[in-house]
């Protein structure tokens, strides 16, 4: 049942205060972002040594016309496709496996999480780096592959840049669901298997509907975190790999703008990636206008 009116205007009211906050932090950046991108700003502009020119989307025009960064996009979304997935296929058979254990077991798996959720991305990928480091690191002495660079070819340094990625983000996953599984009552599951339905029909007839809401939203904000990931990528690849192999849309704006100095064209990168984001967030709210939880 659709909210009143006034409901409306009284959640609007509350939610008023942190609007104003957003718009605070983050409307004068995206102002200038978008303000750059549309002039010639390079290391001259910057030092003062040549005047702005104004460019209107001569910066979109040349990027949408570069090859490379329809490479890079497409890279992008693999990269995140690929996370996401796995961020969820972990955290939700964890939430499901915390679900049946003792308290003692549940209580280490969280902290264990936790742990996994608290450590800086800059620390987690360089302790990840020296973990599967070619010539010291654990993996490789485990594996008997000493001098195998896990860095070198393209998708290997995907897969362990993705490795990473899906352990620092599969605790949110894990303990949203785990806290909407111990929400679904008890009566309902005992309904089911009384008239019959089996743990896997159960899960998927019974507790998948319940969980749905749930299930939008950790599967969008991974899509939105793991889309503009930076630091894992940087770090772990070296800046984007051999030749740049490993490039997703954000090192690729901080290529541009910094190693380049094309400031301008770096800061349209930039714009393109906030409005794909602003797509997936809009598709977010209209699947949670469809649940019936927003008007």
């Amino acid at each position: 049942m659709s909210m009143r009116r006034g409901d409306g205007r009284i959640a609007f009211a509350y939610l008023a205060p942190a609007l104003l906050v957003l718009v605070g932090l983050m409307g004068y950046p995206i102002y200038q972002l978008v303000l750059i991108s549309l002039f010639d700003y390079g290391q001259e502009q910057v030092s003062g040594g040549a005047p702005l020119t104004f460019l209107g989307l001569g910066n979109y025009t040349t990027l949408l016309a570069d090859a490379r960064f329809w490479a890079v996009l497409g890279q992008t979304v693999a990269f995140a496709a690929v996370c996401v997935v796995g961020t969820l296929l972990v955290g939700t058979a964890l939430a499901v496996l915390a679900s049946r254990v003792r308290t003692w077991a549940r209580m280490t798996l969280f902290l264990a999480a936790l742990g996994a959720w608290a450590t800086p991305a800059v620390a987690g990928s360089t302790i990840w780096l020296f973990l599967f480091d070619a010539n010291f690191g654990f993996v490789n002495e485990v594996l008997g592959t000493t001098g195998f660079s896990w860095t070198y070819d393209k998708w290997v340094a995907f897969g362990l840049v993705a490795a990473q990625v899906i352990w620092c983000s599969f605790p949110f996953v894990m303990v949203t669901l785990y806290a909407g599984i111990k929400a679904i009552p008890g009566e309902v599951l005992e309904a089911a298997a009384l008239d019959g339905a089996s743990t896997a029909k159960t899960a998927t007839s019974v507790m998948l509907p319940l969980l749905r809401p749930l299930l939008i939203v950790v599967t969008i904000q991974s899509i939105i975190w793991d889309f503009k990931v930076f630091t894992q990528i940087y770090i772990m690849t070296s800046g984007g790999g051999i030749a740049g192999r490993n490039l997703v849309l954000n090192v690729y704006a901080y290529q541009q703008a910094f190693a380049a100095s094309e400031y301008g064209l770096g800061a349209s990168i930039g714009v393109v990636t906030t409005v794909l984001l602003l797509v997936v967030t809009a598709a977010y709210l209209r699947a949670l206008r469809r649940s019936g939880e927003a008007l």
